[in-house]
């Protein structure tokens, strides 16, 4: 009977699809490799991936299997077409859109030889898939099996090839293309140095794509706006702090999302971003403005609306730094930190928001080099000097599997942070280092210490047991997961890259992403001080000077653009008697502090005894700005005026001047709370002015 009915339903297919692919030729071909191995797939037919349709419009991609349990993805000579196109059609490149009626439809592919369907439900409102259920569709689980472990450890490892015999990595060289194909990396990060122009990323990123073998690449990178920019040709969005103070959960999806398609334009699919940690330590010296603030509730909201426009323009999405790097005074990249609270501070703080980014898919999670002894009090010994350390996040079985996946419920794709950081690897060797995270639970060693030796010890490790095979599998699964929810697969044939780099031409810079990078750096200038100086009418000022070091030359020229005489002075020091001279007979004096730590905000600073200084010469006429840290009034309460902007890119300094000379009115919101000392508050978070 079972027989009988599988026969009915296929002749059933067949002749529904003799009219659709009519006059091609194939009906013999395609019923003869209906049970071929390397017959046609629709990727969305894997079980591994979500039932669930989001959107209105969405791509399927066609999968040919071919030897070893590999796969490519075929866009050329196909076919595609819709049973019921009341419901849904489908383009000649595979991209269905839904009518929004209720029913059923097939949505067929061919490529001449073979065919596959999918079937998609819609019914009040939802969409679905009905998935074909046969074995042959488990391309994920039939590649596992077929892997070796060098293959499988290979698809774990994510290196950086930021510089080569001392110089930046711009285009691909014999040695960096042997090392893809020699380890079989699943993955390559990469940095400012490597993502010159849109021309040159374009086809760096084509070739390490065209280097790998296997299953496809993902090709990471820290986009996350603001302070962490990566990409040199792309747009400078403000970062997440200025994201805070706008409080536009909107803004924050269109930055996300814009973000999203410039890399995918250039061939990019991960991005490690958004930063989830909550900032609610004044004195974090790494996380700061790259935070949306000190809210776990806004921090969460921002963070899941980025995540959205990243994923919905079809990039991976990378929360950090779990369990959260946010209450620390020590940066990792330099020393251990450490966290001390206990769980239950921990669910309602820190770990908010990365649990709200995993109840609505986020792809990845990237951990911290951070301690939690709360969580893990496991200690052990520090190979730099010998003494008894906690261990850090990163490399804890408790954190990143009993925490993150146990209780947490979290199933995607988990990477550590950089391993060549200070806070691990001057406690681990590097083999450790990476044997300890990956029986920790990780899925991404992420720039590790030593490629060879690092793989060399990973291979001895699973040879003699220290790391089971299965713990490999489970990564591997994730990792395949991911490539193919985000359509990340080797193709079998590659778009001509002189096509790839015109696409990626009219999206990277593009003048909306630059509307969307005015529009958050115009609403998120918080005004957080104003005896009465601000608005400027620049018709009563006749000179204005402007006074700092980092970035002051930005902040004159996004003043000049309103006033013809605006002077620098750039220092950082007290000024001299000629200085404070210019500063005495200028009309209008504008401080540009620029701090990241603790030392650089304190009053004995050479910097904020400057700024006192000029303050005391010229108190009714004097406004600061905070170029990077809100928190720098803390060290010049006295000031008339004090404006934050969150970050050094030009869109914010524009902002900037902009309300200092009343064409933008600042409605900003402190995400903050600003303290004067440790039990007082100078302003409240949710604090800011407008005019």
């Amino acid at each position: 009977m079972k027989v009988f009915k599988w026969i009915r339903s296929f002749t059933l297919v067949a002749l529904l699809i003799i009219p659709m692919f009519a006059g091609m030729g194939q009906l013999k071909a395609v019923h003869a490799d209906r049970n071929d191995n390397n017959s046609l797939i629709i990727a969305q037919n894997m079980p591994q991936l979500s039932e669930e349709i989001k959107g209105k419009t969405f791509s399927l991609s066609a999968l040919l299997p071919i030897e070893n349990g590999k796969y490519v993805e075929v866009t050329e000579n196909l076919k595609w077409k819709s049973a019921n196109k009341n419901v849904a059609s489908v383009s000649d490149e595979g991209i269905v859109t839904l009518s929004g009626q209720n029913g059923r439809t097939m949505i067929f592919v061919t490529n001449g030889t073979s065919f596959d369907r999918i079937a998609i439900h819609v019914k009040n409102g939802k969409a679905s898939f009905e998935k074909q259920k046969e074995k042959k569709y488990d391309l994920i689980s039939n590649a596992i099996q077929s892997m070796s472990v060098k293959e499988k450890i290979g698809q774990m490892l994510m290196p950086d090839f930021r510089n080569w015999n001392g110089q930046p990595v711009t285009e691909m060289n014999d040695e960096i293309r042997e090392l893809v194909k020699k380890y079989h990396l699943g993955g390559v990060i990469l940095f400012r140095e490597n993502v010159v122009t849109t021309e040159q990323t374009v086809r760096l990123v084509d070739e390490y794509k065209k280097a790998n073998e296997d299953y496809g690449l993902l090709l990471s990178i820290d986009q996350e706006g603001g302070i962490v920019t990566r990409l040199q040709s792309g747009t400078d969005f403000p970062g997440n702090m200025a994201l805070g103070a706008t409080r536009s959960a909107e803004l924050a999806e269109s930055v996300g999302h814009a973000i999203g398609s410039e890399l995918e334009s250039l061939g990019i699919n991960m991005n490690l971003a958004p930063v989830l940690d909550v900032n609610n330590n004044p004195d974090n010296p790494v996380i700061g403005v790259r935070s949306f603030g000190e809210d776990p509730k806004l921090v969460a909201e921002l963070g899941t609306a980025y995540t959205k426009g990243l994923q919905n323009a079809g990039m991976a999405a990378t929360a950090k730094h779990f369990p959260g790097h946010g209450d620390t005074a020590v940066d990792s990249h330099l020393g251990l930190p450490s966290v001390p609270h206990e769980k239950e501070r921990l669910l309602e703080v820190e770990l908010y928001p990365f649990q709200q980014a995993m109840n609505q898919g986020i792809d990845a999670i990237m951990t911290a080099h951070v301690t939690f002894p709360k969580i893990d009090p496991t200690t052990v010994i520090s190979k730099k000097d010998g003494t008894e350390i906690a261990l850090p996040a990163t490399l804890s079985h408790e954190v990143l599997t009993n925490l993150m996946r146990n209780e947490m419920g979290f199933e995607g794709v988990i990477s550590t942070d950089a391993l060549n950081m200070k806070a691990i690897a001057d406690h681990f060797g590097a083999v450790d280092a990476v044997i300890r995270a990956v029986n920790a639970g990780t899925d991404i060693v992420l720039m590790p210490v030593g490629l060879e030796e690092v793989a060399n010890g990973l291979y001895t490790a699973v040879e003699n047991g220290e790391i089971k095979e299965q713990r490999l599998n489970e990564s591997v699964e994730r990792l395949l997961t991911l490539k193919a929810k985000r359509g990340i697969y080797k193709q079998a044939t590659e778009t001509p890259v002189a096509e790839k780099i015109a696409y990626a031409e009219k999206v990277v810079g593009n003048n909306a992403h630059k509307e969307v990078e005015k529009e958050v750096a115009q609403k998120s200038i918080t005004l957080v001080k104003n005896n009465g100086l601000l608005p400027v009418d620049k018709n009563n000022v006749n000179s204005v000077v402007v006074i700092g070091s980092s970035f002051s030359g930005s902040l004159q020229n996004a003043l000049s653009a309103h006033h013809s005489s605006v002077e620098l002075i750039q220092t950082t020091k007290p000024l001299n008697e000629e200085q404070l001279l210019k500063v005495k007979q200028a009309d209008l004096v504008v401080l540009g502090t620029y701090t990241f730590n603790v030392s650089g905000r304190s009053p004995s600073s050479s910097q904020m005894q400057m700024v006192n200084q000029v303050i005391e010469t010229a108190p009714a006429k004097t406004v600061a700005v905070g170029i990077r840290n809100p928190y720098d009034i803390m060290a010049f309460p006295e000031v008339s005026a004090y404006l934050a902007q969150y970050g050094f890119r030009d869109a914010s300094f524009k902002a900037a001047a902009d309300t200092i000379f009343g064409t933008n009115n600042p409605s900003g919101k402190l995400p903050v709370t600003i303290y004067k000392d440790a039990e007082t508050v100078l302003y409240l978070f949710g604090h800011g002015l407008s005019y």
